[in-house]
């Protein structure tokens, strides 16, 4: 059972992150490597309702099964490019802070594949997905309804 609704949601809470996500859609960056933010993010924080969502996107986009089971352990498998590892390296390091700063390699690393803008906003897709993660593990949204729109 749900704690909160979308019904109990306070008017303009979810629009205003809709359009924080229209920004990172309408940007530069692909929409796999988005959704491989999201998912990632999800599995990281534990969230059932987003990993649900995320994975459904991602088979929805022509994602493998292969690299969709093993993006729990990205780090030991060799199907992810070295463009998605700074990537995924990027997103494990930002959804688990650890009060340090983030080192220079790391951010250095993301500028091999990404231009400042574009490292502004996987920097956002993080940050807005881990917010969405703490959303609904507090909400309590029910994993398994989400369906992909075309």
């Amino acid at each position: 059972m749900e704690r909160i609704t979308y019904q109990d949601i306070p008017n303009g809470m979810f629009e205003n992150l809709r359009t924080i996500e229209d920004s990172i859609i309408n940007s530069s960056l692909d929409r796999k490597l988005i959704e491989l933010i999201r998912l990632r993010t999800a599995q990281k924080n534990g969230c059932a309702y987003c990993v649900d969502m995320h994975h459904k996107e991602l088979k929805h986009l022509g994602e493998t099964e292969l690299r969709l089971s093993s993006l729990c352990v990205w780090e030991e498998t060799p199907y992810f490019s070295e463009r998605e590892r700074a990537t995924l390296n990027f997103t494990d390091i930002l959804t688990k802070l650890d009060r340090k700063p983030i080192l220079d390699d790391i951010f250095n690393s993301l500028l091999d594949f990404f231009t400042k803008e574009e490292v502004c906003f996987l920097t956002l897709a993080i940050s807005q997905s881990n917010t969405w993660n703490r959303l609904m593990k507090t909400f309590e949204f029910t994993p398994g309804n989400y369906k992909v729109s075309d």
